[in-house]
């Protein structure tokens, strides 16, 4: 039993990758396809175009370029407008490894929510089972992002407390 959900949560892994590739801009911003979180990793280590970033944030429908988003993303908007001006240099790790996470909490909240806009509406309200936080404040930090994935999952399967 526990196989078979692995292998199904392994199948339904590959679609949350090509969601997250088409927040991030696609294989024309990435340069390559993702096939696999292998590829991710690769992407990520090497780090993210610093186009990829401005397509997902200039794609944004609700959350506006706040000091919750730079905390998200793990850059101020100051830096993100000196990093405009090279937009070949890749981003950091650190900076890659942020963007692409705040890219699969909003996919992941996407699917459970059924559009991007409510997505963002709900990482932007405080929520119940976060001890009334935003849930957008809660990723500057790994344990933050674990809270919000964890709460996400439980919205997923209908326990919401």
């Amino acid at each position: 039993m526990a196989v078979a959900a692995k292998a199904s949560s392994s199948a339904a892994g590959g679609g949350e990758l090509q969601k997250i590739e088409a927040l991030l801009g696609g294989s024309r911003i990435l340069a390559r396809r993702l096939t696999n979180a292998l590829d991710a990793h690769e992407l990520l280590l090497h780090g993210l175009p610093a186009s990829a970033l401005d397509y997902l944030v200039g794609n944004l429908v609700v959350i506006g370029k706040t000091e919750s988003l730079e905390k998200a993303v793990g850059m101020s908007l100051r830096t993100w407008q000196r990093r405009k001006d090279t937009p070949s240099k890749p981003l950091s790790q650190e900076q890659s490894g942020r963007a692409w996470k705040f890219a699969e909490i909003l996919a992941k909240a996407t699917d459970i929510f059924g559009s991007q806009a409510e997505a963002e509406q709900w990482l932007e309200r405080p929520a119940v089972g976060l001890d009334q936080r935003r849930p957008i404040d809660l990723l500057g930090t790994p344990a933050g992002v674990e809270l919000v994935e964890d709460h996400l999952d439980r919205l997923e399967s209908g326990v919401y407390a």
